[in-house]
Formats: C-alpha cells, structure tokens, sequence
C-alpha cells in the first residue's frame, strides 16, 4: 500500500534539516515500493491542517500545541493513518524520526473512551532508558485527556510501587522484557484486555538477548491484537518475527539523507549514572561561563542547581514550574553574565537564544534526534562556534549510534577531567586574571598610586618583600579553599579505561551474558553462593532483578555472575554492610 504525494507541502527550515525519504509498502510486496517527499504540512498556512488532518480528538490536539507541534513527520504522515484503522506495522527508522509519536498518538486516540481496568496496549522497550522515555512521552500525549493512566514497569525499582500502580485503572503499561515476565508470571499484570502490542527498537532487544523472552511474552497474549514492531535495522530475525507474528502488516522505511554544516563541536563522555554530578563538575572546572544543562525532570534541575551552588557557581533554573516573568528575569541574568549555569528542562528551554551559550552539558540522554539538535542549537547561535557533551551511559551505548546515523555527525569520544587537568587550568586562569588586574590597575593612575603606596608601606614598617608582598596577594586571591584538587580521581582513569574496553568489544556479545561484567577489578568484589541455578529456571536478569529490588545495590555495581545447575556465583562489592548482607540471605528469584 503507498500514500500518494503531499502538492501542498511547504519547505521550511524543518524540512531542510531532516529532508528524509519515505516508503510504505506491504511486508508481503516489497518490490512495490513508492516514495513520498519527506516534507510536513503546516497548520498555520494553507489548507495544510497539520495533524488537525489526522482526526484526532482536541485534548490530543491541545497537547501537541502545548509542546509545540505543528507538523508531522515523515513516519507520522505514514504510520498514525494505518494505525487508526488497526494495521499491523513494521516500520524501520531511526532514533529521532519521531516513531514516538508516530505511534502514541493513535493508540491514545484509539483508547479515549476506555473504561476498562486493565490495560489495553503494552509497549515493550529493550532499558528502562527508554521504557521511562516512551512512557513520558504517552504521559504528555495524553496530558489534556482525562483518567488516562501510563505505567512503566522495569527492573532496579520497587517491585511493590509497581504492583499497586498496575492494580488501579491502566491504560498503558510501557516496560521492559524480564520486568513483563515477571509481571505475568506472578499475576500482578492482567493481560487479558491488551489489543496492541508494540515492540520497539526491536533490533537492539534482540542484540541483548532477549529473543526468547518476546516469544514468550507475545505467546501469552490475547491472540487478537494489533502489533505494531520498529526497528533501526531490519535483520532476519527481525523478518522472521514479523511474518510469524503481523497480520497482513504495512512496512514504513525511513531513510534519512540529511547533510549539513556543523558549527558545534560535538562530544560524548563515558559515564556511569552514580558518578554523572562529579564528572559535570570536573566539566565545569574547565568551563563554567555561558553553560545550559539539560535534564529530563523539574526535581533534577532543582536538585542539580544546589549542589552547583554548593561548589561556589553561579546557578538558574528553568523548567515548567518557573512563572513567565521570572523565566524571562533569569534567561535576562544570563545574558548580563549574573549567571553562568542554567539547568533546564527541554520544554522550559525552548527557543532560548543567548550569546553567551558556549557549551551545552546533555546530562540526561536525548532519546530523539530533535530533541539533541534543539538542545546542542542553543550554542553556536548566528554563525558562532559552540561546544556540546553528551552523557553516555553503558546501557544508552546503542542510543548513541543511533543518534550518529540519524544526525550523519561523528561524535568524539572525551575523558572525564582529571585533577591534573583540573589543576593546570586553575593555575592558567589565575595567572590571567592576575594579569588582567594588573593592566586594569596601571591605567588609572589614582589606583596606581594607592597600590604604590601600600606597597611601601608593607616594605617599610611591615619588612615585606616582593616576593612575601606577591604571596600574601594570591591568598586572598584564592581565599581559605585549597586551591588544587587533590581528590581521589582514581575512579576516573577506572571508569575510561573500562567504557573503553567495553565500547571495543564484538557486537555479537550480549549483556545478559553471564560474562559481561568480567572487566571490573577483581579486588574491589567478593564472591557469593546462592542456592539457585539452572535447575531453577534462573537466568542473569533474574538474579540482578532480585538483588536490586531486595537490597540497595545498584545493577551497575553487580560484577560477574556465573549460573550452574543448582548454585550460581554473583560478585559484589567488597564493602557491603551487613544489614545488606542480611537481606541477600534472603534474596528470592522466581519464587
């Protein structure tokens, strides 16, 4: 099946930018492929109705102009029209072609008038990453309709929370495989209503292993119900579940061409979530004039603003909370140099223009490509250079090469500042200011001779050198704070040195793997037996499920995990109390 061409489109700025190719063809009939222009229409001009076209209801369209929508992209104009008839779909694009939407918004129009409890769509994410993206994004979709309810099931979190959560009105559950198996297995996730399911970045779940685990999931659903699979790249596999699984299904194909000329020096960091504030402030360190963070919450801003106040800068915050005439108040503050920091959400940010933006701190992963460019295209403004860094965490890896392909820019690869760095630019920025204080005093010749004369007077009745003169002046430059860092940065050189091996490894490797932590140090774990294995049906997300849930050890600090028949072996921090200890005594998996 093919969409014919939109006459009436417009080429706008938007159109430029992402200037994509579309097809949609029938899965069984791909030698019938017809391209479309990849522009959007427009609501304000024409007889272009932006989604207005789409039929959707108006608490949906008030949500869309609330966040700024006008004009659906390529994969929207292709997929939400087969969607609201109830198609099955395989689509393939890339992060930040708008698939989001592309799918949230007909379902949320499909599920307006439900007044069933149980869920009716189940949106299966490959992390918690994304889990927590797509629901958020279902969230703010739906924010103008009334008793629509999103849940977001995964692992690492509070298994209650999400019990209580799923047991009131749902309409839809987002979640990631091993938390929706286990979800079904105890009964606490009612399937029996779902009539779509959507299995997205289905390419990368199936890099992670988790193949078996969506067979076994789709297996227990409702027979009857619209799927809806999007992949980045379409392998055999990826065929093979589509032909098993999709009804007749419409195949979408997005394929960007985009090209354009960047200003902004673009850049990521290896970071591990625990340790992202002290590697933004070692950032900092090096740059601290004219920098927005960005971040995914309003409590975030707040809460990473204090601790920047706390180590002496200058802070704002912006974000949905903040009235317009304080908005205005700060975003004026910046630009007059009274603030150097400002952390913003994305929508508190929107259409901020400063000049004095000259780095762009991504503390939370941008999940589509809009978002980053809108983000990274708050410095560089009118022609000028600018500098972006991009967080990067292990399990937001495969976020980062999407966001390469459908930008067509190569992001470069940065180290955390040590303290040696840190250092020798505290002492190059203290030599210029002292040198910059000293031509600004010797051209006023009234404050040149007060200096002079205190001068002589410290030399006279104080017996005062130049030297002793010159030391006593840096002091109270530098103020009663050691001036050189002298922390521990040992976890610096760890962390490059380990994202590092991790980033080289064969892409063939799975992170559900039993082996794939073996690149943590040995001295810093120690091993312990649990009377469970393969025997039992355990499997490694299982055991990291049960660990994080019962205790407060973060998945990330879980080392090597070995599976025998009736025992396994998990490596775990050294220095666990024994209140911890005591809990994993009694660590349960699977019942």
């Amino acid at each position: 099946m093919a969409l014919k061409k939109d006459s009436n489109s417009i080429d706008n700025e938007q159109d430029k930018s992402q200037n994509e190719d579309v097809s949609l063809v029938d899965l069984n009939n791909l030698e019938n492929k017809t391209e479309i222009e990849s522009q959007t229409l427009d609501v304000s001009k024409g007889n272009d109705n932006g989604f207005l076209d789409f039929g959707f209801n108006q608490s949906i369209l008030n949500s869309l102009r609330n966040k700024g929508y006008k004009n659906p992209t390529p994969i929207q104009k292709a997929a939400i029209p087969e969607l609201m008839l109830g198609r099955d779909l395989l689509g393939q694009a890339q992060t930040g072609t708008g698939k989001t939407a592309a799918f949230a918004l007909p379902l949320i129009e499909k599920l307006a008038d439900n007044k069933e409890l149980n869920a009716k769509v189940l949106v299966m994410t490959p992390t918690r990453e994304l889990a927590t993206q797509v629901a958020e994004s279902f969230k703010s979709y739906s924010s103008e309709s009334s008793n629509f309810k999103t849940v977001a099931i995964y692992g690492g979190t509070d298994y209650r929370n999400q019990i209580t959560a799923l047991k009131r009105k749902v309409d839809v559950v987002v979640g990631t495989p091993g938390r929706i198996m286990d979800h079904i297995r105890q009964g606490t996730f009612k399937i029996k209503d779902i009539n779509c399911l959507v299995l997205d970045e289905a390419d990368e779940m199936l890099n992670m292993g988790f193949l078996e685990d969506i067979e076994w999931i789709v297996d227990q659903l409702p027979e009857n119900k619209q799927m809806v699979l999007f992949s980045a790249t379409m392998p055999s596999e990826i065929r093979n579940i589509a032909k098993k699984y999709l009804n007749n299904p419409a195949e979408i194909l997005i394929k960007s061409v985009k090209k354009e000329t960047q200003l902004i020096s673009q850049k990521f960091i290896f970071v591990q979530r625990h340790h992202k504030l002290d590697a933004l402030k070692r950032i900092l360190e090096i740059n601290n004039e004219g920098v927005i963070i960005f971040v995914r919450t309003k409590l975030l801003t707040t809460s990473i603003a204090e601790a920047l106040e706390n180590s002496g800068h200058t802070v704002a915050v912006l974000n949905g909370d903040i009235p317009q005439n304080q908005r205005e108040n700060t975003v004026d503050r910046l630009k007059k140099g009274f603030i150097d920091i400002l952390v913003a959400t994305d929508v508190a940010a929107r259409g901020l223009d400063v000049e004095r933006i000259k780095l762009v701190v991504n503390y939370d992963f941008p999940f589509d490509k809009e978002t980053y460019t809108h983000r990274i295209g708050r410095t560089g403004r009118a022609g000028r250079s600018g500098e972006a860094i991009l967080f990067v965490n292990q399990r937001e890896k495969h976020f980062l090469r999407n966001l390469e392909n459908s930008t067509r820019t190569k992001i470069e690869e940065i180290n955390i500042p040590s303290n040696k760095i840190i250092n020798e630019k505290r002492m190059e920025k203290l030599i210029e200011n002292v040198n910059e204080s000293s031509l600004a005093k010797a051209e006023n010749e009234e404050n040149k001779a007060l200096i002079i004369d205190v001068l002589d007077n410290l030399k006279e009745k104080h017996s005062m050198d130049d030297s002793n003169i010159a030391m006593a002046a840096i002091n109270l430059v530098i103020g009663n704070k050691a001036f050189f860092v002298n922390e521990d940065d040992s976890w610096i050189h760890k962390q490059n040195n380990t994202d590092r091996n991790r980033s080289n490894r064969n892409g063939n490797n799975r992170m559900r793997n039993s082996n794939r932590r073996n690149n943590y140090q040995n001295d810093s774990f120690e091993t312990y037996k649990f009377n469970f294995g393969k025997f039992d049906g355990v499997r490694v997300a299982n055991i990291i499920s049960s660990i994080c849930n019962s205790t407060n050890i973060n998945g990330r600090s879980i080392g090597k995990i070995q599976i025998f028949n009736d025992y396994s072996l998990v490596d775990l921090p050294r220095d666990l109390n024994n209140e911890v200890k005591n809990k994993l005594k009694k660590i349960k998996v699977r019942n």
